[in-house]
This record gives structure tokens, sequence and C-alpha cells, in this order.
């Protein structure tokens, strides 16, 4: 699972230097699907090698956020404070329960994770689970997160006008108490890219070009599954991806690829799962999962056995 979580740190977070590097280090401690970990002040700093007051700085700016939660009910090893990512968890969550009707449901083909998407409720998180990766409930504590004296002792004097994770710092030079990073960074979060929204478009409107052709041609998969085979997929995947948000055309076509060279190539044993009746290869839009199925039982009834 702290595979799922750096992932979403990686792509989705707009955290940016020091405070980067404290929720990367606590992704790479998640255990489960709860994403709850914990880590002490000092391990923090070992891992990011920051200064504690940079520390200490990266965790307010990442609560303040809403991309960490800070457990007070809870505690592990050496009363080590625990932490939890709630948006990894929202999206663990939100795989979950769309595998539950479709277990063959590939993560990758479930809808984004948007900001209407809860987090599981404290409430419910398994605390045998938790018990299992040494953290504990605290004797007498609530379960509901309050905010934590990150300090380890005296509590630190208010932050006047925190400055927001997006916006770079420019500190004095030598100080080493800014968790932000001064030096360029690649922009890895093509979420917050400068493609303007004129850019981007729907799964349903975007065209195959000629460089994505070619790339069929070239790997084979157009000799493997056929011209019919490729609409049959293409047609597939536009019925998958038709609820998803706009992209720019270039992400658009990284998918495509990226969903031809997994299609399984179509063998004359083995009616189209996706058939209709009438010999139509192509999934209608709005077919549940049902309908689907019920077509393909049609459309092999249809076939010729050669018992006729």
């Amino acid at each position: 699972m702290s595979g799922q979580a750096r992932k979403w740190v990686w792509e989705s977070s707009a955290s940016r230097g020091t405070a980067r590097l404290v929720l990367l280090s606590l992704a790479d401690r998640i255990p489960d699907v709860q994403c709850v970990a914990y880590a002490s002040l000092t391990e923090l700093m070992e891992r990011t090698n920051a200064s504690r007051n940079a520390v200490r700085t990266s965790l307010a700016l990442l609560e303040d956020a809403g991309e960490l939660e800070v457990l007070n009910g809870y505690e592990g090893p050496q009363h080590s404070t625990v932490y939890r990512m709630p948006r990894p968890a929202a999206w663990l969550a939100k795989v979950a329960a769309a595998q539950k009707p479709d277990p063959e449901l590939r993560a990758e083909d479930v809808a984004p994770l948007t900001d209407t998407d809860p987090a599981p409720a404290l409430e419910d998180l398994d605390e045998e689970r938790l018990r299992k990766h040494r953290i504990w409930r605290k004797a007498g504590s609530e379960t509901g997160p309050r905010r934590q004296d990150l300090t380890g002792s005296k509590p630190a004097p208010p932050r006047q006008n925190p400055t927001p994770l997006r916006v770079r710092n420019r500190p004095h030079s030598g100080s080493e108490t800014d968790p932000q990073n001064c030096s360029s960074e690649p922009k890895v979060n093509r979420r917050y890219s400068s493609s303007s929204a004129a850019d981007l478009t729907s799964a349903t409107n975007w065209q195959v070009d000629d460089a994505s052709l070619s790339w069929a041609q070239q790997q084979g998969h157009l000799a493997r599954l056929g011209e019919q085979g490729l609409q049959a997929a293409d047609a597939k995947w536009r019925h998958y991806r038709a609820a998803w948000s706009p992209r720019p055309a270039a992400a658009w076509a990284a998918d495509w690829q990226s969903w031809i060279a997994r299609e399984h190539t179509p063998t004359s044993q083995r009616p189209n799962l996706y058939a209709l009746p009438g010999g139509s290869t192509a999934p209608q839009a709005g077919m549940t999962k049902a309908d689907l199925h019920m077509a393909a039982l049609k459309a092999a009834l249809d076939e010729p056995t050669g018992t006729e």
C-alpha cells in the first residue's frame, strides 16, 4: 500500500520542498489501505535531512492543506506520533467500492479521485489491524483528530500568514528552517501544469492521431489484433473513458496506447465478450456489466457451430 500512497504524492500532492519530502517519508511507511503510519520528529529529520523547525513547519503546512491528519487518539512505539493520509485513503476506498460488483476491474480503470470523494471516517479504523502495525489507542483518548503540538515540548509561537504550499518561497541566504525548495523543480504534477482549458478534450472527442497509429503498426498490435480488433479495442476504451474529465490530447494518446498494448488477441475459439447480436463488436454507450454479459451470450448463440 505504500506504493499507492507514494504514487499519490508524486502525481497529486501540491506540496513542495521539505514538505514533499516529509509526506513521501510518511507514505513510505503506510502498511495498508487505512493509510495510517507512525513516525517521530527525529525520524523525519533523519529521513529528510532537514532541521527540526523545517520538519515541524512542514507538518503544519501539510495539515493545513488537508494532505495529512494527526491522530491524537493513537500513538506508536516510544510514544511516536500517528498520522493518516486522507486522500490516498479515499482513493483506495473508492477502488474497493468499485471492485465489489466487478472484482476484475483494474484500479487504473476507476474514475479519478475528486474533491467530493470522502475518506473513510476515523471511527471506522480497524484497531486490530493497527495494533499489528504497533499502533495503539491512548488510554482515555477520543476518536476525533485534534491539532497536535508538533514541537514535542513547548508550544510553537503562532505563525503569521503561512505561505501556501504551491507558492515558492524566497528565504534569506543560509536559512535552514524554510521547508520550501528554492531551486527549480520539474513539474511532476500534471494537474497544475500551464495547459489552458482550450487544450483539453474528452475521450469521446479525441481522435487517434497518426503517431498512435504508426506506434500500433510498429509495435505489431495492428497485425496482432487486426483492423476490426483494433476498432473494437478503441470502442471499448472510449466506453470506459467516457466519464473521465477532459485531458490534453497527449495524455489521451498515452492512455490509449497503454490500453491497446494490454488488449487480448482475439481468437476464433473465444467469443468476443463485448460482441453484440448481429455481428457488432462495439459496446453501446450506457450498457451495464449485466447487459454486456447478456450481449456476449447472445452473440455466442448467433455464431455457427458447424453442426447445423
